[in-house]
């Protein structure tokens, strides 16, 4: 309960360093994952709004709604053209005509199997684009396209049109089933990438869309999205390792 105490004060990065102390601070920091360490921690690291409307629903845990916060869109890795509201989840594009505009989550991956979820908050507009880019692919660019999967850095599903995209080509159709559903405004897309595999898949409501794309470099890949329609807004948040099943 001391350590408890003790910990409930401390950063992130603090916190990190004493789970490497001994087998008694590791046990205690990540044995409860609603523990008061962690509540005090998401207390403080996270707004209010996210804590409480439904953004942060489907991740169950103090310790998980804290680490959706670190793994969340960067405010400094986007386009001009959009700004990251209070809540830290939610992204806002500005009504600017002619653009193209997107943003990359602060922590990419290059192992490890990982899912999250993305909706829109407003019209798709002519193309909305979520998946996954290098941190060399461009987050914006004149003209309404297809920005995330334009080139050769970035994996894209169209939620317009339901195409795939990748290297300025479209891939085929998804879902690959007649008469696929389109998207919903509001209809939370979980996004499945396993770098074991090197794959990227969906999920839409639960039901497992299918693999969208293989063969995955064995780089550093960011969640990433991208828009055209003016104040439109679009919510990533980071849930951890997939459930199987």
């Amino acid at each position: 309960r001391v350590l408890e105490l003790v910990f409930s004060y401390l950063e992130l990065r603090e916190l990190r360093s004493c789970a490497l102390v001994c087998k008694l601070w590791h046990r205690v920091l990540h044995g409860d994952e609603n523990s008061e360490v962690w509540r005090s921690l998401a207390a403080r690291c996270l707004a209010e709004e996210a804590l409480r409307t439904d953004i942060l629903c489907n991740v169950p845990t103090y310790k998980g709604k804290v680490r959706a916060f670190h793994h969340a869109f960067s405010t400094n890795d986007c386009s001009r053209n959009v700004y990251i509201k209070k809540n830290g989840f939610t992204l806002h594009r500005n009504p600017i005509a002619q653009s193209t505009d997107g943003a990359r989550t602060k922590i990419g991956f290059s192992e490890g199997r990982h899912a999250w979820e993305v909706w829109w908050e407003g019209p798709l507009g002519t193309v909305a684009v979520i998946g996954i880019a290098t941190k060399r692919a461009a987050m914006q660019c004149q003209g309404y396209v297809a920005l995330l999967g334009s080139d050769d850095q970035s994996w894209g599903w169209n939620l317009v049109d339901n195409n795939l995209l990748h290297n300025g080509e479209v891939n085929g159709s998804f879902p690959q089933c007649n008469n696929a559903p389109k998207y919903q405004i509001g209809e939370r897309i979980r996004v499945i990438l396993d770098m074991e595999d090197k794959t990227l898949a969906f999920e839409r409501g639960y039901e497992f869309l299918g693999v969208a794309f293989r063969g995955l470099p064995k780089v550093c890949l960011y969640p990433a999205v991208s828009a055209v329609y003016g104040n439109t807004e679009v919510t990533l948040v980071y849930l951890g390792k997939p459930l199987d099943g």
